[in-house]
């Protein structure tokens, strides 16, 4: 009798399970670090935690190809290439996408925000009407224990707007057993001092909900009874219950746009995840530009001032030459020797700027860092030069403010955070309004168990007469029940049986319950929900002008930038001309000092102009590329100016390959 309500109840779950939704499925892609779905049966791998990969420090083939006898040769392409290959902060911004894929599953299953408990109950009491137990509970008497309902509520933590019913299945079996010994302080309907149960509750339900603002119950409920009172007509005995319930809400919580709500956002920031990687990669690609051209700046900077060393040398060795044939003063040695030293120092001030340039470059492009004994080792030479056009044409600022507008990532983002705020506001609006849900049930039941001849107290034939046997329900007490001759109450043979009787019962809908109503709750002065909606109205107000100040501001960026890529050429021609200058001034002081016609003074003075000179036009080449860089990156044409496609960064590896010189050059 024990094994056939089992096999029901499970027969149920499974149907129940099978005509469940499938909850959404990840779609890898190609990404090496993307979440991993078990191999697992189906019903088992929902409840397995998806596989992440480990993170990966390695760095890409690409540095192999780059280094020759201890040198990295670069070109600015080859620099960006590493960096978003390796780079660390790109290789964690990966990450933002599928974080933003997660969180549009997390809202597709709908329920409380995140972090909001919800209550779940466990349901261990019998049947209205089953054995003693249930027909007190029927007639409303409680005699304390008598419902066995183990009930954990959790603290419920309040979100704004209503909250959207939840999406996924949820199946609920729960099974208890229950040996219970209850003394009857009034013993008429148990006729026992002390009432002993052996009850087995098996609940299962599926619940669904619906983006309307609805959802969707069906429970079906067994009880297996076993009483040691003489009363009960059925004893042991089986009731079993079916109820499909529905509610929806009409007014506060009503409408697919509501309710899916944070869906909405979260499918948008998934899509705004990808502006925002493409806002990483643009940074780190004019970091990268910005640290090579410094680092070929450097090298050119240590190139002159080595120069400038060998000058001073030169000028030292004539003037001792000078002194020792008589024709020149000691102290012209002095200022000549003075000039070198400070040259060299000059010198050793530049090769420590290049040392530490290259050890941020190399950080950039490696995961490693210097952890790498390689990558500590090894110099970096680039190949490329910082080149100032002849003709500068960049456009008029009107067509770099319409390219600006249509490609930047910030007017992209504030747009779609904007909408998001739009999306959300929707749960303040709804809110204001009262609620207003309608709810119906149908509830179908069986009864049925093994029969009992109770008698009747001081009934008997002759009381009854001889006319007792045509009323239903009444018998003579067979042998070792009661008195003899006496009277007893028998139950319907409807519901005499096993589990089967039962279910048969329900099936056939012999004890229908049907159920309807409306439920209304309005805040008559309802201030809450009005400010609610107030303050998000009126922030939404604040983030247009915010916007429109950001769009104004654009446009003062992209002429500020355009003017300071014009003052950087205007500045690089006077400093290349200025250093032109310098050296046929040092040149001809030379020329004169060789005559006697000048002053060891003046020759070295004219070194220290050129080598000013040097400095600036270096500076002046880095300002200039840096202005590029920058006008680029402010009308958001860094990628295209660079070839590159967000798509191939997410992947990890870029198609273009790396190919150096036939001839590679030994210095710098």
């Amino acid at each position: 009798m024990m094994r056939l309500p089992v096999l029901c109840r499970q027969a149920l779950a499974y149907g129940l399970c099978a005509t469940s939704s499938v909850l959404p499925v990840w779609s890898q892609g190609r990404s090496q670090i993307a979440p991993q779905r078990p191999d697992a049966p189906f019903l088992l791998r929902t409840y397995e935690a998806e596989y992440i990969p480990p993170i990966r420090l390695g760095n890409s083939g690409r540095w192999r190809d780059l280094v020759r006898a201890g040198k990295l040769y670069l070109t600015a392409q080859d620099a960006i290439a590493l960096a978003l290959e390796n780079n660390v902060d790109i290789e964690s911004a990966r990450y933002s996408p599928l974080i933003q894929a997660s969180q549009v599953r997390r809202a597709q299953a709908g329920g409380a925000l995140a972090g909001v408990p919800s209550a779940r109950s466990q349901a261990g009491s019998v049947q209205a009407g089953q054995g003693v137990a249930g027909t007190q509970a029927a007639a409303g008497v409680s005699n304390g224990g008598l419902n066995n309902n183990n009930t954990s509520a959790n603290t419920t933590v309040t979100q704004i707007g209503p909250v959207t019913p939840t999406l996924d299945p949820i199946l609920q079996d729960t099974q208890s057993y229950t040996h219970q010994s209850q003394p009857q302080p009034n013993s008429r309907q148990s006729q026992v001092l002390n009432l002993i149960s052996n009850t087995r509750n098996y609940s299962t339900s599926i619940q669904q909900g619906f983006l309307t603002g609805g959802q969707v119950t069906l429970t079906y409920r067994d009880t297996y009874l076993n009483e040691n009172s003489p009363v009960e007509l059925l004893n042991p005995s089986n009731g079993v219950t079916t109820q499909l319930s529905a509610q929806q809400n009409f007014l506060q919580g009503f409408g697919t746009a509501v309710n899916a709500r944070t869906i909405t956002v979260a499918k948008a920031n998934l899509k705004l995840a990808d502006t925002v990687f493409k806002a990483e990669v643009i940074t780190i690609v004019a970091n990268v530009l910005s640290q090579y051209y410094a680092l070929v700046a450097d090298y050119a900077d240590v190139k002159a001032k080595r120069v400038a060393v060998d000058v001073a040398r030169r000028f030292v060795e004539d003037n001792r030459r000078q002194v020792q044939i008589g024709t020149m003063a000691p102290l012209d040695v002095t200022t000549a020797e003075s000039q070198l030293a400070t040259s060299q120092q000059d010198l050793v001030v530049s090769e420590t700027t290049l040392s530490q340039q290259q050890v941020g470059l190399k950080n950039v492009l490696s995961r490693t860092g210097l952890a790498d004994p390689l990558l500590a080792t090894v110099e970096v030479v680039p190949l490329d030069r910082i080149v100032v056009p002849e003709k500068e044409d960049v456009g008029s600022v009107q067509t770099l403010l319409a390219t600006a507008l249509a490609n930047r990532t910030d007017i992209a983002t504030q747009t779609v955070n904007f909408t998001n705020s739009q999306t959300s506001a929707l749960a303040t609006q709804n809110g204001v309004l009262p609620q207003l849900a309608g709810f119906a049930s149908a509830t179908v039941q069986g009864l049925s168990g093994r029969p009992q001849a109770v008698p009747l107290q001081g009934g008997s034939a002759q009381q009854f007469g001889t006319s007792f046997s045509q009323v239903p329900g009444l018998i003579t007490c067979p042998p070792g029940v009661g008195r003899p001759g006496q009277v007893c109450q028998v139950p319907d043979k409807y519901f005499v049986g096993g589990i089967g009787t039962a279910l048969g019962q329900m099936v056939r809908r012999d004890f229908p319950t049907q159920r309807a109503g409306v439920f209304f709750s309005a805040n008559l002065r309802n201030r809450s929900a009005q400010a609610d909606n107030n303050i998000d109205q009126l922030s939404l107000r604040q983030t247009e002008l915010a916007n429109t100040r950001s769009t104004n501001q654009i446009a003062v960026t992209v002429s500020n930038a355009v003017i300071g890529i014009q003052q950087a050429r205007v500045r690089y021609q006077a400093a290349l001309k200025s250093r032109v200058l310098s050296e046929q001034l040092l040149a001809a002081e030379q020329k004169k000092f060789s005559l006697g016609a000048s002053t060891s003074f003046n020759v070295v003075q004219q070194e220290r102009d050129l080598t000013t000179a040097q400095s600036t036009e270096t500076a002046a080449l880095v300002a200039y590329s840096n202005a590029r860089i920058t006008l680029d990156q402010t009308v958001g044409l860094t990628l295209e100016q660079n070839h590159i496609t967000v798509g191939e960064v997410l992947n990890g590896h870029l198609s273009r390959p790396s190919t150096l010189p036939a001839v590679l050059p030994a210095n710098p």
